[in-house]
């Protein structure tokens, strides 16, 4: 039989499941997380290019709403014409080990799924 404690403590993660579950939600999120992450810093331009099918409208929603939750700062440069520059806070780069996991876990799930090695 299961206590009341672990049984407190397993609400307690589910809840907390859920509440990263809302910052990261959606389609595009963590994608435009990667991308950050993976170069440090990116202009709007080429987060565009990385993500695939994303349109502007949405990508800006996206990087606002990561503003909020304090994941990503935006930086306007004084260049002609004026670039936007987006980076992981401190706090957002607490996400880069999950994001290496979540894509080391999509490469293996796909060689399983297709049962093709080294795509």
């Amino acid at each position: 039989m299961i206590g009341t404690k672990a049984v407190a403590e397993h609400k307690r993660e589910i809840m907390a499941v859920h509440d990263a579950m809302d910052v990261l939600n959606g389609k595009w999120k963590i994608s435009i997380l990667s991308s950050i992450c993976y170069y440090n810093k990116r202009r709007f331009s080429d987060i565009l290019n990385d993500v695939k099918g994303i349109s502007n409208r949405m990508l800006s929603k996206e990087l606002k709403e990561l503003e909020i939750n304090k994941l990503v700062t935006r930086t306007v440069l004084d260049t002609q014409p004026i670039t936007v520059q987006y980076e992981l806070t401190k706090y957002g780069l607490s996400l880069k080990t999950i994001i290496n996991n979540l894509a080391d876990w999509g490469i293996e799930h796909r060689k399983m799924i297709t049962g093709k090695q080294g795509e």
